[in-house]
Order: structure tokens, then sequence, then C-alpha cells
């Protein structure tokens, strides 16, 4: 797989959770297979390639459906809101790269998580509770915050909250890996035609791969 394909899932990765985010603030709900892999991706804190980082090409498919049409017109008015949720974790995560305690201490309750994931389901809302007390325990700690539209009832419900606030995490999971594989804000406007070349790419191999 090419640096640029490695590249693309990284950030499929990252939209595809920021989109569940979308879809849970103004539903309630939201897909259950990406929703599983967004937050398993989590637990693969020493992967051998990109690609176990979400266990398949086809386990992205939310994401790079996504992430083409963004790149084809990143001003798409439906797409608004998972642009900015995307454009605030990658400055979140900016931020988080310069506090390597914070990091540390983010490897460590997530690896927690995932022993207690173990014994419930990844998903399991004990478990998703605990992701995000994480997030709140220190990315929200942060000056800059995501702010999430949605339907203002379903955000006051505690369920809807701790699964956006781990779904953020596992976005900028996704966003940590783009920028470990040299991705940057810039590259996203210079070299968006290969991108989302890569993309479409990608995203026919997940269309086969999930008849």
């Amino acid at each position: 797989m090419s640096k640029t394909e490695q590249q693309v899932l990284a950030l499929a990765g990252m939209f595809q959770a920021c989109g569940l985010v979308e879809k849970l603030a103004k539903t309630g709900i939201c897909p259950q297979q990406p929703y599983r892999c967004s937050i398993e991706s989590l637990f693969i804190q020493s992967p051998e390639d990109t690609l176990a980082v979400y266990g398949s090409v086809q386990q992205l498919q939310f994401g790079l459906e996504l992430l083409g049409v963004l790149l084809q017109d990143h001003k798409n008015s439906q797409k608004n809101d998972c642009l900015k949720y995307a454009l605030g974790v990658m400055h979140l995560q900016k931020k988080l790269s310069k506090k390597a305690s914070m990091l540390n201490t983010i490897g460590e309750r997530v690896s927690l998580a995932a022993e207690q994931a173990k014994h419930f389901e990844s998903t399991h809302e004990n478990v998703i509770g605990n992701i995000a007390d994480i997030y709140s325990d220190t990315i929200s700690t942060f000056r800059y915050r995501v702010q999430v539209s949605g339907d203002f009832n379903l955000l006051q419900q505690k369920r809807v909250a701790n699964q956006i606030r781990a779904l953020l995490l596992a976005a900028i999971r996704s966003a940590t890996l783009w920028r470990q594989l040299g991705g940057s804000r810039l590259q996203l406007v210079l070299s968006r035609a290969k991108l989302l070349d890569a993309t479409e790419r990608l995203h026919k191999q997940a269309l086969k791969e999930s008849l």
C-alpha cells in the first residue's frame, strides 16, 4: 500500500469518526459497524501498519465516502458540520502533540479501557463511558473545544454525550496517525487531486470487500 493510500486511510478514519459525531448529534443514532471500527481503533496503539488500526478497508467505507465527497467539494453545505469537526480535531491533535504527559495519560487509560472491552465489548456503555471520561479529563481541558451542533435534547443525554466524546478521541487518534504519516493541512490543499484519486480507489476496494 502506497504512502498516499495509508494517509487516506488515516484521513478516512478521522472523517468517519467526525461523520458519526454529526449523526449522533442530530439523530441520536449512528451505523454500528463504522462506530465499532472507530472505537476499536483507539485500542491499537502499536500497529504493524496503518490498515491494522482499522481492521480492513471495508471497515472505513463510511469514512472513505465522506472524504471523497469533501475532497471533491469542500464547500458542500451538507457536510459543513463534519468538516468543521475534522478541522477542530486536527487543531486539538496539534496541541496534544506538544503535551507529553497528557499523551502518556491518555495511552495508559486507553489501555485500561481496552482491557475492560475484553470483558464486555468495545461499544458497551461502560467502555464508552470510560473513554468519554478520558476525553473530558484531558482534551476538554484545552481552551479550544469542538463545538458540536445538533438536537439540544439529544446532546443532553448522557449516552449520546459519551458516544460523541469517545468518537472525538478516536478522531484525534486518526489525526495523530495522519500526522505521523507526514500529513498536514497544507497537503490537503496542495495534494487534493492525488488524495482524491487514492480515496476513490480505496472506496471501490471497500465496496468490493463488502459484497
